[in-house]
């Protein structure tokens, strides 16, 4: 039992990725940072803020506390704050998700809206606004959690050794969606500390400025973009470019469609930030090697975007919807050749006489075989086939294979679903290659076909 709720915060799953990550070499594990009692990495925070300024004298039970937010934070906030006796003033911007919006009523926040299209130094900005209340108002303090120091001491000292002991030290990348730069920063501080060699990854929309910063810019370029609780029109004043390794851009559309793909295939309920942090995880991790342990930070909760990103009106509205895969897409050519007890392919060659073919298909207990010439397929035969040459003349089992060959299989890749599969099957082929990245080719027949699907 705990006297606190936010006692509880902190120690959040790490869940390995089996679906979204089937055909990556790295082993991809979230962080499901929305499963604290906040619902987001902001509960941490929060709680550590208010406490820190009530062990300082600053505030008491009665004050108000104003912030302003991108509706995560605030919701944070609230939460420590009202079961702690602390009235809440909260400034955002007026596109914030109606999710956040109903959330923080609930919790009995004042709500200041201002238009989302402000700039950070206009009077009319979030933060502005924020400060000219706390200068008006008596009995009142800004929390201003992205921009607290402890924001990131408390990263520092909780998130960064989780990961690290989850992953029993055995962590290489980290990716984290960055809209202060307070977690990041903490993270990153902790993990190069035990090991330099660690990776920190930030990621930000298309349109926020971090990116250009790094990269020595002085100011970075700014345009608009959808996601919430991630991404900033300027900088922090405490992001730690020396922890910091890379930072990467992922579009709107990219984020909100990975978001949806983790809650369907891997039941992860996040929100736009995490799925921006997946889909950069995932697309770099195309270069990372086999020992690769990728940690990607789950910060956003997915039913505060029930009436954005995971409602298909609003997706096509803003020209983000994509097809939801079906449950025969999830299935691959990868996926059935690791069904397959035959790993090397049988295959002939044109020099070969079809009585050495046809020994070879009774050996290994095949009914068609590809023919290859210098690792490219030229085409087939069939027992069906030379039946038919034989019965027409016998003298032709001495004759070479390339003379009465048929059409090659087709050629598919890894990923190939089994829909495709079957449509190129359904076309009259025996068989379809799949090429391998290493350049070996393997097959897969119908009856390979019928037994992934029932056993699937």
């Amino acid at each position: 039992m705990t006297n606190d709720i936010f006692e509880i915060a902190g120690n959040t799953p790490l869940v390995l990725m089996k679906q979204l990550s089937r055909l990556k070499r790295p082993r991809f594990m979230a962080k499901l940072e929305y499963m604290n009692p906040c619902f987001s990495h902001y509960c941490r925070v929060a709680a550590a803020i208010i406490r820190d300024a009530e062990d300082r004298g600053i505030i008491h039970p009665g004050m108000t506390l104003v912030d302003w937010t991108f509706g995560t934070s605030g919701i944070a906030l609230a939460m420590a704050g009202v079961s702690r006796g602390y009235k809440l003033l909260l400034v955002a911007p007026d596109s914030i998700c109606l999710e956040k919006q109903e959330v923080l009523r609930a919790l009995g926040a004042e709500m200041v809206f201002t238009s989302s299209d402000a700039r950070p130094h206009e009077p009319r900005s979030c933060v502005a606004v924020a400060e000219n209340l706390v200068r008006t108002l008596p009995h009142a303090w800004f929390a201003n959690l992205y921009e607290n120091p402890v924001s990131s001491q408390v990263h520092e000292s909780g998130t960064g050794p989780e990961i690290f002991s989850q992953t029993g030290g055995k962590v290489t990348h980290v990716f984290v969606p960055m809209a202060s730069g307070a977690m990041i920063s903490g993270i990153g501080r902790y993990l190069k500390s035990v090991n330099p060699l660690i990776r920190i990854i930030g990621v930000e929309p298309e349109g926020s400025v971090y990116q250009g910063l790094h990269s020595g810019k002085s100011t970075g370029t700014v345009k608009p973009f959808q996601l919430e609780d991630i991404g900033a029109l300027q900088a922090t004043s405490f992001w730690d470019t020396s922890v910091i390794d890379q930072i990467v851009q992922v579009s709107d559309a990219d984020a909100f469609n990975c978001g949806r793909e983790l809650f369907r295939s891997e039941a992860v309920f996040a929100g736009g930030a995490s799925g921006a942090a997946m889909a950069a995880a995932l697309r770099e991790g195309e270069e990372f090697g086999e020992d690769a342990v990728v940690v990607v930070m789950m910060t956003d909760f997915g039913p505060y975007d029930l009436s954005r990103m995971y409602n298909d009106d609003w997706m096509r509205r803003n020209g983000f919807y994509r097809k939801s895969k079906t449950a025969l897409d999830q299935i691959t050519a990868d996926d059935i050749l690791q069904r397959k007890a035959r790993k090397d392919l049988i295959f002939a060659v044109p020099e070969q006489t079809l009585s050495d073919v046809f020994e070879m298909m009774k050996q290994n207990d095949v009914s068609q075989m590809p023919i290859v010439s210098f690792g490219a397929p030229i085409g087939s035969i069939s027992e069906n086939q030379i039946l038919s040459i034989l019965i027409e003349n016998d003298a032709a089992m001495n004759a070479e294979v390339v003379a009465f060959m048929e059409k090659p299989f087709p050629v598919c890749q890894p990923d190939a679903t089994i829909s495709e599969l079957s449509e190129k099957l359904q076309k009259n082929a025996a068989g379809v290659l799949i090429s391998l990245s290493d350049g070996r080719l393997q097959l897969i027949t119908k009856s390979d076909l019928i037994d992934a699907l029932t056993h699937k």
